[in-house]
């Protein structure tokens, strides 16, 4: 069981990750672009795919009918409730929810997912239970499977922060909570940071094959972004895609995505 189990199921009790995404602003809107777009291309029909930290469902949702099986796992009832009605809604009989923690995975069978997506929980959970993450998501993928981690970058999610908020930021407090707590000022325990080089290093320890870091999402621009007129917004796509798909550009990212090959 996680150890901050009950801030977690507080944080998101009443939230709606679906809600969030479709009625997101342009610059938040970013983190859910760049991670179907980067998943659209691992998921295959013929897949079984897991996904940790599922909210009400949203990615379970778009994937539905791009491959044989989806399975949704959050920490959060009330999240799950909200992914089963989206599933009988839509009658889909390929898609299932169940509440579940990422750290402990122990209903589901080694070997047993072609894609592994651990999408929320590395938000949430400090390095040595990230650790354990890495080791379950290891344990439920079948051999070459695609396995996904979606995590918070403390150093470029700092930097954005100081540029959205610089009345606040940078402060000494804060210094500490990023470089040495790695956790937020504002919801300490709740949400961690983490970075590029760890998740690499973390996942190499695991023995899986890193396949690319792609930043989803950056603060550094979001104020200009949300202020663009629709032809600069247009035109903003192509550095945006340059962006994602620059590794050198991952460390400035808010957002980020890892994906690795067991």
């Amino acid at each position: 069981m996680s150890s901050n189990q009950s801030k977690i199921r507080e944080k998101y009790s009443h939230a709606n990750e679906g809600e969030r995404a479709l009625n997101s602003s342009r610059s938040e809107s970013l983190e859910f672009h760049y991670t179907k777009k980067i998943l659209d291309e691992y998921i295959k029909p013929d897949n079984r795919v897991i996904e940790l930290g599922c909210g009400g469902g949203y990615y379970g949702m778009y994937f539905a009918d791009k491959c044989a099986e989806y399975i949704g796992v959050d920490i959060t009832s009330e999240n799950i409730a909200a992914f089963e009605r989206n599933i009988k809604t839509a009658g889909l009989s390929n898609v299932q929810a169940f509440v579940g923690d990422a750290i402990n995975l122990s209903e589901f069978s080694d070997n047993s997912f072609d894609i592994v997506l651990c999408l929320g929980p590395m938000y949430h959970l400090p390095q040595e239970e990230r650790l354990i993450v890495f080791k379950e998501c290891n344990r439920i993928a079948k051999p070459n499977a695609i396995i996904a981690f979606a995590y918070v970058n403390g150093i470029g999610a700092y930097a954005g922060a100081c540029i959205k908020w610089g009345h606040i930021y940078p402060n000494a407090e804060e210094n500490k909570y990023v470089f040495e707590y790695k956790t937020s000022d504002t919801n300490p325990g709740l949400f961690f940071f983490t970075s590029p080089e760890e998740m690499e290093h973390d996942a190499k320890q695991n023995k899986l094959e890193v396949l690319k870091n792609c930043g989803l999402d950056f603060w550094i621009i979001s104020n200009a972004i949300d202020i663009m007129s629709e032809e600069q917004f247009d035109c903003y796509w192509e550095l945006a895609d340059k962006m994602n798909e620059s590794p050198s550009c991952t460390g400035l990212s808010n957002h980020a995505l890892l994906i690795c090959r067991k």
